[in-house]
């Protein structure tokens, strides 16, 4: 396989990442110095020379309005707002979402988190314009028909007549918004409180924390880095 591909594999860097590794001289195949585009087999010896990168994470409680990725006209994404420099976001939450997003420079985990085989956790606090159906925790729980594709199973926990806790292990686009929708149930409130063992907690709106130590190592883990 490609030497970058390698290294990503192996959970040295990203791709990208892995191309700069090359190109600086610092990524050595059976003692000799890679080459951008080279192959390399798993009885190869692949050296990686030079200081380790240490990368940073932090969880951030993203405000209602802010956008994640690609903002249009006069809105303003995560980067417009937040101080934090050289980070992005990993996944997204729609303009009219609020919550917890993890942010990072190590783009590693950007697969591993989000790809839908890996099943990862995510928790989110739901508020509906009308009660909830008498039936709505069971069928939600078990699947619901989206239009085009239909959920994995869920769990559920009914907070009040109008407002629930949802774990996820996918995230399709409005998914949670559409499967209300199939109840015939609007979302007016739509927070994520968690992502695998990161939470919320209190951290207030428009700030951030830093991940690190016990709660960062169960984190990386839990996604295989």
């Amino acid at each position: 396989m490609r030497i970058n591909k390698y290294l990503a594999l192996h959970k040295y860097a990203s791709r990208r990442e892995a191309d700069k590794l090359i190109e600086a001289g610092r990524v050595y195949v059976n003692g000799k110095k890679a080459v951008l585009g080279s192959d390399v087999a798993e009885k190869d010896s692949v050296e990686v020379k030079g200081p380790k990168k240490t990368y940073r994470y932090f969880a951030y409680n993203k405000p209602r309005g802010v956008i994640t990725h690609s903002p249009q006209g006069e809105e303003k994404s995560i980067e417009d707002v937040i101080p934090l420099k050289g980070v992005f976001p990993i996944g997204r939450l729609d303009k009219d979402s609020f919550g917890l997003i993890i942010m990072t420079d190590d783009g590693r985990i950007t697969d591993a988190l989000l790809n839908p085989r890996n099943e990862h956790e995510k928790e989110y606090e739901v508020t509906v314009l009308h009660d909830l159906p008498d039936d709505f925790q069971h069928k939600m729980e078990r699947g619901v028909n989206i239009g085009d594709y239909t959920t994995k199973r869920c769990k559920v926990k009914i907070l009040r007549n109008r407002s629930f806790l949802i774990t996820l292990t996918e995230g399709k686009k409005h998914q949670i918004r559409r499967m209300c929708g199939a109840f015939g149930v609007s979302v007016t409130h739509l927070r994520r409180v968690r992502i695998l063992n990161i939470g919320l907690g209190s951290l207030k709106e428009g700030a951030y924390r830093p991940i690190e130590k016990e709660e960062l190592r169960v984190f990386l883990k839990s996604i295989g880095t």
